[in-house]
């Protein structure tokens, strides 16, 4: 009877022992198969664009001359890469503050009731379609620019950031957009990191006389600093990627200008709009050069989040 017992308790350790082998491989196979997904695409998009590296160079990237008229074929990223970088910049700089206190007044401030609906909308906001977003923002949003945001910003403000005819359409009136479909992710993502924080911690610091702002500023912050970092790169993710929403408003115009009533164009609207216009060959690989210099920037941007995020645990000692 002892021996039957030890062979089912040996053949049960072999069977768990098969199993966790056989978990092992497949999760480091779905994880070696996103890493060969990533060099696939970054091979794809070299091999398409290499004709127009080739033609073009490293003056691709500094130049804003975008001539696809067959036989005088000219192109450059650089207004690209500048409408893309604004529209984020301005997006970024709208979105970060305002989704940090929804999310510190959802969990900190917000009654339970109030604190579901408002969450399930913001919920609500994440899902809805991109495309929307630009259709509201070209026939809603942008004639209030017009008519009311960007008159007040001329005369109250002016200098070479606010001037030029009120179109509606431009640089800002896209940051704007884009800063309202990132909000509910960012807000979103900041609300579940600071449910995180142990009840017991933040009702120690109000037991020592702290007040909400105090507790908000000197625990929760250091405290969901990684997770608060790791949203608002979330955000930046979609933002700088973002397509169909920005091709409605953003004026689609390959210039630099220092206003943002200005009408200008970012990587993926240029994409969105030239792609099944690209006839000739080097035209086609220049827009496969853009693909890859917006594959560039986002890998940029992610090295840059983990060299800020190891900084940050260091600054730290480890708790963020």
């Amino acid at each position: 009877m002892h021996k039957l017992s030890t062979i089912k308790t040996t053949a049960s350790s072999r069977d768990q022992t098969r199993a966790d082998l056989l978990f092992r491989g497949f999760t480091a196979l779905c994880a070696i198969g996103l890493i060969l997904i990533v060099v696939g695409i970054f091979i794809e998009l070299l091999m398409n664009s290499w004709p127009a590296i080739k033609k073009f160079g490293l003056s691709f990237l500094v130049s804003q001359k975008w001539n696809p008229v067959p036989g005088i074929e000219e192109f450059g990223a650089l207004s690209s890469i500048f409408g893309t970088l604004a529209t984020t910049a301005i997006a970024m700089l709208i979105a970060t503050p305002m989704s940090l206190v929804i999310a510190i007044f959802l969990v900190e401030l917000a009654p339970p009731r109030m604190a579901g609906i408002v969450g399930g909308a913001i919920e609500l906001l994440a899902a809805v379609p991109s495309i929307i977003y630009g259709m509201w923002g070209l026939f809603v949003f942008a004639p209030f620019m017009q008519d009311h945001i960007q008159p007040f910003l001329g005369e109250v403000i002016g200098g070479p950031l606010f001037e030029g005819p009120p179109m509606g359409i431009g640089i800002l009136t896209a940051g704007i957009i884009l800063a309202l479909m990132i909000l509910p992710f960012i807000t979103a993502v900041a609300r579940d990191v600071f449910l995180m924080i142990p009840n017991v911690v933040k009702e120690a610091s109000h037991g020592m006389g702290a007040t909400t702002w105090e507790v908000t500023y000197k625990v929760v912050w250091p405290y969901c600093i990684h997770g608060i970092v790791g949203a608002l790169f979330l955000g930046l993710g979609r933002a700088i990627g973002e397509t169909m929403a920005i091709t409605f408003v953003i004026g689609n115009d390959h210039s630099i200008s220092a206003s943002v009533f200005s009408a200008g164009t970012s990587i993926a609207s240029t994409l969105a709009n030239e792609f099944t216009e690209a006839s000739e060959p080097i035209y086609l690989s220049a827009l496969f050069e853009l693909g890859l210099v917006l594959f560039g920037l986002t890998v940029v941007f992610q090295i840059v989040a983990q060299l800020w995020l190891r900084r940050l645990r260091k600054s730290t000692g480890g708790r963020a």
